[in-house]
């Protein structure tokens, strides 16, 4: 499974670095989601947490492929609002794309090797949206099932929520301010990544067993 690191939108820059710098080691992908900054000001982002120590390959752009691109980061996770994936394909060559999505119907329209990935959500209640009610494991379920690319949880997910959302078919989960905003987030971090790596091992024991069943 993989872990991605969302910045939250509430921290300045020099915060942010530092705490990218200290938790990269334990994401897959690490999230500068900055929607209320200037490609300008995203930019000095990118070249601050490069130089802070966070490899550019690793440094996912939330919807300004311009940026992305100018900066060498890893890829671009796109929106809704975003350019259309299969135009910002042709643009992006090698660069790694994201697309977010929140219905079943969404999932169902992004062909295999269009994205790497599918981010969902909100799955469980989250402080960042308060208004609107979370989808649910069961919708994640949904989704999972009928995406051709790997789909990642977020919204208001907790190392404790890792099992039933393997289970509901998600590779993935996207975190925000339980690590961004974390007392200490480097051991939360770490947790994370402790309960990706248990859940991981569990199936495979599950599988092994399985297999030696069948023979």
């Amino acid at each position: 499974m993989q872990l991605h690191i969302l910045t939250t939108g509430t921290q300045e820059l020099t915060q942010a670095s530092e705490i990218a710098a200290a938790v990269h080691p334990f994401a897959d992908f690490l999230h500068i989601r900055e929607k209320h900054r200037s490609a300008k000001e995203l930019l000095s982002w990118v070249e601050r947490f490069a130089a802070a120590g966070v490899p550019l390959g690793k440094i996912i752009i939330n919807d300004r492929l311009d940026v992305a691109l100018a900066a060498g980061a890893g890829g671009v996770q796109l929106t809704e609002a975003s350019l259309p994936l299969q135009r910002a394909k042709e643009i992006a060559g090698s660069m790694k794309l994201g697309r977010s999505v929140h219905q079943t119907k969404d999932a169902l329209e992004i062909k295999k090797k269009e994205a790497e990935w599918l981010i969902f959500g909100h799955v469980f209640p989250t402080a960042s949206k308060p208004d609107r009610k979370p989808a649910g494991l069961r919708k994640l379920k949904e989704v999972s099932a009928a995406a051709s690319v790997p789909v990642i949880a977020i919204g208001g997910i907790q190392a404790r929520h890792i099992q039933d959302i393997a289970q509901a078919g998600a590779e993935g989960i996207a975190v925000m301010s339980g690590i961004f905003t974390s007392g200490d987030p480097i051991a939360a971090a770490a947790y994370y990544r402790q309960e990706i790596q248990r859940v991981e091992e569990e199936h495979n024991e599950n599988y092994s067993e399985w297999q030696t069943g069948r023979h």
